[in-house]
Parts: structure tokens; sequence; C-alpha cells
């Protein structure tokens, strides 16, 4: 990517040379151009919220920013990137969304994300740091920019504008204002299951701002809640945990069971432990921020539950499910089983045939469903 700084070489995480997707997009390029163009000053606290792969937290290096993200993903690419740019270690501070924030914020750039309750959280949180004169500008396509983001800015920070689009992205400009009274933080949101959805019937549920279908019970995951295998598996992931409904349903109907919640969101896994607390369990359970299964000890698991994305931030790919489904074969034991929801139309089933040699249809209805693959060897 050209910036007003340089190149910079920018990758994805993890690194795939098959991987036509680029680390960076016109938004970013766009943001940058306007910081050098209208000569913002960075020699303060700068903070980047929400870069995607680290391309801004890169460009900008030489200036010391804080870099906020909720993807392990994104924050290992972040560094990565800064390593492939000679960046010294330490030279931008890396955070999750579930850290606490800086104390103070002279410039803040918004790469806006793709749910609107994240940027509410990390608004609201970030609000006390930021002055007068803070210098706040988001960037993100046109497409993913609505008057609810607006809306959002100069609901907790202060008046809100936008640029004119270039090369389909689009600039948010906020001046913020001190004297605005806030609203309250909304999130963690919790409320109680629904019934008919076996051992989690009825049960609490937490969810961190960001976390998939936050304000209620999806669809898909209700249906594999219906059909999850009987108790007794040993060793137990729920990979892409989310808000940790699945893992918590097997540790409450096999209390035996070692459950490893995994997810590469921080506000997920954060989610899932408090979903899992809540519904004071007996059992042991592990929660990790991770890229899949990559940190799980091969032939370690029993059994793997997992409900694949099928996006990456906008672009449409299968590569975390193929990512996923490899990674469930090397972490199952011979007789090991993955069991996984999807939309139908996904064709999972291919996938999982080509890898395991084997496919069983457990469950379906019009939209979804559920596929079991045994590791035979």
């Amino acid at each position: 990517m050209t910036t007003p700084w340089g190149e910079v070489e920018l990758s994805r995480f993890p690194e795939d040379p098959r991987d036509r997707l680029r680390a960076w997009d016109a938004s970013d390029a766009y943001l940058l151009r306007h910081l050098a163009e209208e000569g913002v000053p960075l020699a303060g606290a700068v903070v980047v919220l929400g870069d995607r792969w680290g391309a801004l937290a890169t460009a900008l290096a030489e200036h010391r920013p804080t870099q906020i993200t909720d993807s392990f993903l994104s924050q290992e690419a972040t560094r990565a990137n800064l390593a492939r740019a000679g960046v010294q270690p330490g030279a931008v501070r890396l955070l999750t969304t579930q850290d606490p924030p800086p104390q103070r914020v002279d410039v803040l750039l918004v790469r806006v994300p793709k749910s609107l309750a994240l940027l509410e959280d990390q608004l609201l949180r970030l609000a006390p740091a930021v002055h007068a004169g803070t210098v706040v500008v988001g960037t993100g396509m046109v497409k993913e920019i609505h008057t609810s983001t607006l809306q959002l800015f100069e609901r907790i920070l202060g008046p809100t504008r936008t640029s004119l689009a270039r090369q389909k992205a689009r600039l948010i400009f906020c001046t913020p204002d001190p004297a605005l009274e806030r609203p309250a933080n909304p999130w963690p949101y919790g409320y109680d299951l629904p019934d008919g959805i076996g051992a989690v019937s009825g049960r609490p549920v937490v969810n961190h701002a960001g976390v998939f279908c936050a304000d209620r019970l999806d669809v898909g995951t209700r249906f594999f809640l219906q059909h999850l295998p009987a108790p007794g598996a040993g060793r137990v992931v729920d990979l892409g945990c989310g808000n940790g409904v699945v893992g918590t349903a097997m540790a409450l109907a096999d209390p035996s069971a070692e459950v490893l919640f995994v997810d590469e969101s921080f506000q997920a896994v954060a989610s899932a432990e408090a979903t899992y607390k809540a519904n004071g369990v007996p059992g042991h359970a592990e929660f990790r921020v991770g890229d899949g299964l990559a940190g799980v000890a091969p032939g370690s698991v029993d059994l793997v539950l997992n409900n694949p994305p099928f996006h990456s931030h906008q672009a449409t790919t299968d590569a975390t499910a193929w990512r996923m489904f490899t990674g469930a074969r090397r972490s199952l034991r011979p007789g090991g089983e993955l069991w996984v929801i999807g939309n139908r139309h996904l064709g999972y089933h291919v996938k999982l045939r080509r890898l395991f040699g084997n496919c069983e249809l457990v469950a379906s209805d019009p939209k979804f469903v559920v596929l079991r693959a045994v590791r035979k060897g």
C-alpha cells in the first residue's frame, strides 16, 4: 500500500499465498491521505480503533499509535506487518477491546466495524479520554457507513459530518463536545434463553458488544442446540464459540466434560466465560482467544462443535471454515467427531467428505443442516 509515509507491505493473518484478499482497502488509503493533506498533528496520543489488518497502525508507526481491536487475527497481522516494516517491538501499543482504554486520546482514528453495537461500546469506553481538542476521523467503505453510524458518533462524542466519497470510501469527521451528556453503556447485555433447546433452556446468556446475534438467540444456534450429541464425549471444543451457549449446553448436560471455548474475538471469549459462570456449571472449562485450534495438541480432543462463519469482514469466503475443519481433524483423536451446523446452501458436506472421508447428515430443516464427521485414523 502506498501511503504519504512511504510504501508498506501488508498481509492478512494467517498468511496464505493463495489468498487474493488484500490487507487494506480504499478507506484506509483515504484516511491516510487526509491526515497528510490536512496536516493533522500526530504528536499526541494517537489511537487507532478497529484497524482491520494493521494497515493504519503500520503506516503511522513512527507516531507510536495505540491500536485497539477485537480480532486476534487482526492483532497477529499487525504484529507481522510491523515486523516486516522494521518497526521496533513496543513502538505500537496493541490493545484488545477488553483491555482498559487509554486515559487520554488526542487523535482518534476509527475504522468503522461491521457491528454497530461494537462501535457504540468502544466509543462509550473511549469517550472519557476524548477532549475538546481531540481530532476524530472515521473511515469506511460507503456501504459500511449508514445514518445510524453517524448518529452514534454524534450521540456519544459530538457534531458529526461526512466527506465526499472517493473510490467508494468515505470519511467521518466528528467534533468532540465535552459538555455532551452521554448515554450509559448498555453492554454487556444479558437475557434468558427460550425453552425447547435442551440443557440451556431458560438459562442466562451474556453478550458483549459485537458478538453475533447479541440480543437474541439466532435460529442456526437454536437448531444446533436441539440436535447436540449425547453426553459422554470427554474433552469437548466449542470452536468459534461466540457467546458460549453451545459449549455451556454440553457442560450442563455432562458435568464431567472438559470444555474448551475458542474464538478469534476477544469480545466473544469474554461473553462465553461470562455465560458459563452465570450458569454455575460445576465442570472444568478453558477459555482461549486464538486462531481456531492452532494451539491445541494433535489427537487430544474427543468432540468439536462448530458453527463456522462464512464472512471475513465484507468478503464472503469459506477459508475460515476450511481452516476450522482441518484444525478439527488434526486435533481429534481417532474416533473423535466434528459436528457442524451450517446453512444448507454452503455445501459443507463436500468439504467434510474430502477431509474426513465421511460425513453423516444428523438433522436438517429448509435452511440448516447438522453434519457429523468422524476421524478414522
